[in-house]
């Protein structure tokens, strides 16, 4: 797994895989935030399957598929869980995205785009999205 932290509460990955779910579970997270469509997962990788196999790991898990270009508010909102989440989907890229929409407004612009830098998605472009949910 390529975990990269966005918070202390907070880390995305790529796909997850069943067989994961001991080495999640190891390193603290206590919920599966699944970003990544189901149309889009191989089979043994669909969200119904990672999340069997986070229940019996003794894991929360949360469907929210994201369709970039279709990305809503309720992807936002359901975005917002509690415990230590591992968000995933097919590269963690959009998780990082909908993590950083979600913060919107409890740090500063620039300090959500600087730790989406820091993780490996560079993503400036984001700000006016990121500035203007923190407005509204």
């Amino acid at each position: 797994m390529d975990i990269r932290t966005l918070s202390p509460d907070f880390a995305v990955t790529p796909q997850i895989h069943a067989s994961d779910m001991e080495a999640i579970k190891a390193e603290g997270f206590t919920h599966i935030l699944c970003n990544r469509p189901e149309a889009e997962s191989m089979p043994g990788d669909k969200p119904a399957d990672i999340e069997a196999a986070a229940k019996a790991a003794g894991l929360g898990f949360s469907n929210n598929p994201v369709v970039m270009g279709q990305l809503s508010m309720d992807n936002v909102t359901a975005q917002r869980v509690e415990g230590k989440i591992l968000a995933y989907c097919a590269s963690g890229t959009r998780s990082a995205i909908v993590w950083a929409l979600a913060v919107a407004g409890t740090q500063p612009t620039k300090d959500i785009l600087a730790t989406l830098d820091a993780a490996g998605f560079p993503m400036p472009q984001l700000g006016p999205q990121v500035d203007a949910l923190a407005k509204g």
